[in-house]
């Protein structure tokens, strides 16, 4: 079993204001201070993105997509901020259903992100279909947002899915990054594409044992928040997983370094609350 208790104290002891004040949506919906929400959404360019380089002037789809996780983890996805963002983001998605980045970030963007990369592109594709859904989800949950039927992203959505759909191998591999799959998963679960969710899905049970202690949260958080049953087989694989890697200190390491052991642990926090 995963020790949520020494999770909690471990964000206590080692996280930021931030940090703590997504812990706390997280644990209880407590909401932040007015002041602590304008920090996190600092740096929204005009257009309603986010910028991959800190003070820069070209949205990022990839940092978009990073800042609306945070937010989320503050409730702050109904807020203007987030909504201008993601209305951005829905205007970003190619004819073909796609998303890649501007050519003017080619030189700014990490690997998973690059301008002309096809695994770049299913990524960033799966990523900005997951935000899309979610924001629909919760659209539908507290009533319309706005003025349009059924949420304001759900053909942009659909499309993206068929996008998806079209690069599933036969075996229920896809052609790019692991987080693809779950991201993928979770749209298609929404989707009512259950066939197509659950071949990834046996692929990433097989990956399980091998899964960072990262991806493993990541995972289970984004299968959980479009709604897929705490009880589920890859959920509780992926709880499983958590619970062999969580530190005696209660947290969880990070491929990125220590200094993100933290966002691991809020992730995992969110996973098996």
């Amino acid at each position: 079993m995963v020790d949520l208790e020494a999770a909690i104290g471990f964000v206590v002891a080692h996280g930021d204001a931030v940090d703590r004040a997504r812990l706390s949506w997280l644990r209880a919906g407590a909401a932040p201070s007015p002041e602590l929400l304008d920090t996190a959404e600092v740096g929204q360019t005009p257009d309603g993105g986010w910028p991959a380089v800190w003070g820069g002037d070209v949205a990022s789809v990839d940092a978009t997509c990073f800042r609306l996780a945070e937010l989320d983890d503050l409730g702050a996805l109904g807020r203007p901020a987030a909504r201008r963002a993601l209305d951005w983001l829905a205007s970003r998605q190619q004819a073909d259903g796609c998303w890649e980045e501007a050519p003017a970030l080619a030189e700014a963007s990490p690997a998973w992100a690059r301008p002309g990369d096809p695994e770049a592109r299913l990524y960033l594709t799966a990523t900005a279909a997951f935000w899309l859904t979610v924001a629909d989800l919760d659209a539908r949950a507290a009533g319309p947002l706005d003025h349009r039927v059924g949420g304001g992203y759900a053909g942009v959505v659909h499309t993206a899915a068929q996008a998806l759909g079209a690069e599933l191998k036969p075996d229920g591999t896809w052609p790019s990054y692991l987080a693809v799959g779950w991201l993928s998963a979770a749209v298609f679960h929404r989707q009512e594409m259950f066939y197509e969710s659950a071949r990834i899905q046996v692929v990433l049970a097989d990956r399980m044992p091998g899964i960072c202690p990262a991806d493993a949260a990541w995972l289970a958080a984004a299968l959980r928040r479009v709604g897929v049953e705490e009880q589920h087989w890859t959920l509780v694989a992926a709880r499983r997983r958590l619970a062999g890697t969580q530190r005696s200190d209660g947290g969880w390491e990070s491929d990125d370094g220590h200094h993100f052991d933290v966002h691991t642990t809020l992730a995992a926090i969110r996973a098996c609350r």
